[in-house]
């Protein structure tokens, strides 16, 4: 069963912020976008943010520093959410990658900032290939009761935009 033309329309627009990553042969470009009701609430992309920062992360931080102010233009129907915090438990993310489960540098990783943040649902455009570390962001979500959809057709972009920078891609 195909999925609905908006996850697609969303997925590109994550594809769009990876395009906005600075390559890097030791890292993956990722793009992300988080959705409530329909409209985009934050996008994110790999080292948007100072620190080895990953897309999911990012778009996180971004809808977390949105206004009162804004977040009400932005769902002028509804009554003002309390917080970002609030609507992200009703938003589903967009990334082209899926999230990782582990940081070489350290960091937390994006499964778990996601985890935290009690998404509603995860659309992702590719797994993570083993280049770096083994990856089980999925599973992760899966294990937290995030529902985990694999959006198909897409594949093979997220991919190519994920490994730009890297010497040889392979697939």
């Amino acid at each position: 069963m195909a999925l609905p033309d908006e996850h697609v329309r969303h997925l590109r627009r994550a594809l769009a912020q990876a395009h906005k990553c600075t390559p890097s042969p030791s890292a993956f470009c990722v793009g992300c976008v988080l959705v409530v009701r329909g409209v985009v609430l934050a996008t994110g992309h790999s080292r948007e943010l100072p620190g080895n920062t990953h897309a999911e992360a990012n778009a996180l931080a971004n809808a977390r520093a949105l206004s009162p102010a804004a977040l009400a233009a932005l769902f002028p129907a509804a009554p003002p959410p309390a917080s970002a915090d609030d609507l992200l438990r009703a938003a589903d993310v967009y990334t082209t990658l899926e999230p990782c489960s582990v940081r070489t540098s350290g960091l937390a990783p994006c499964a778990d900032a996601l985890i935290a943040a009690r998404v509603r649902r995860c659309f992702v455009g590719v797994g993570e290939p083993d280049d770096f570390v083994k990856c089980e962001g999925a599973q992760r979500l899966i294990d937290a009761g995030i529902e985990v959809v694999w959006v198909k057709g897409l594949e093979d972009e997220c991919l190519a935009a994920a490994r730009r920078g890297h010497d040889s891609p392979s697939a």
